[in-house]
């Protein structure tokens, strides 16, 4: 089988490479839905919440942020509910709800940026030991053997290539990554501007009229 052969061909070092390649793809495919499942139309969001919340329906408000998923739904339930319990600093309950959000977005995408760094670094090591092969079997031997030379100069090409072939797809995947969590975090900031404008038009929450949720 072609890929066995060129495994074994490559050494310990394409071992190194196809692991790091299984978590550079599980990682993207982890991201991609949790971001899929976080993609929500936030005018929609915004317009449904402002419905409710003109009529102060907090408990109504609340439970269309509890099911709507993804961070901004979230941030705006935490920013509800500090309202509805009269927080003087909306601001800061907000600030506290993205500190929780903003490492779940950027979680092992870093790790991905990592790994798309060191492949080629892999691969080249790879070509070192590959190259160190070449020179012992010429120092070792009287009579140069070709198949001996050959593995070695093929096994330092081979680890050069796969490194490359994982790390150029990992890169592409962790900048894509980056600019989902960019767009996100945007989204989040619109979101938090959205609510506290739309808190401070609306006026300080009477501490005398409790919702049925508060009761």
């Amino acid at each position: 089988m072609l890929f066995l052969r060129l495994m074994h061909d490559g050494g310990p070092v394409m071992w190194v490479i196809l692991l790091s390649s299984i978590l550079a793809l599980y990682i993207f495919l982890e991201k991609v839905f949790q971001f899929h499942r976080a993609e929500i139309n936030v005018r929609e969001l915004f317009k449904g919440l402002f419905n409710v919340l003109r009529r102060d329906g907090f408990v109504e408000a609340i439970t269309l942020c509890d099911n709507t998923p993804g961070p901004v739904a979230r941030l705006l339930g935490a920013a509800i509910l500090a309202y509805e319990r009269g927080d003087e600093d909306i601001r800061q309950t907000i600030d506290d709800a993205a500190l929780e959000e903003l490492p779940r977005l950027e979680r092992h995408v870093g790790l991905l940026g990592t790994i798309a760094f060191v492949m080629p670094l892999v691969g080249f090591l790879g070509t070192v030991l590959g190259m160190m092969g070449t020179f012992e079997i010429v120092r070792a031997s009287e009579f140069l053997s070709a198949s001996g030379i050959s593995g070695s100069v093929n096994m330092a090409l081979l680890t050069t290539a796969a490194g490359l072939v994982v790390a150029i797809p990992a890169y592409i995947a962790h900048n894509y990554l980056v600019m989902r969590v960019n767009s996100i975090t945007l989204d989040m900031e619109k979101a938090a501007l959205e609510i506290v404008s739309f808190f401070e038009r609306k006026g300080p929450r009477a501490a005398a009229q409790p919702t049925e949720a508060g009761k």
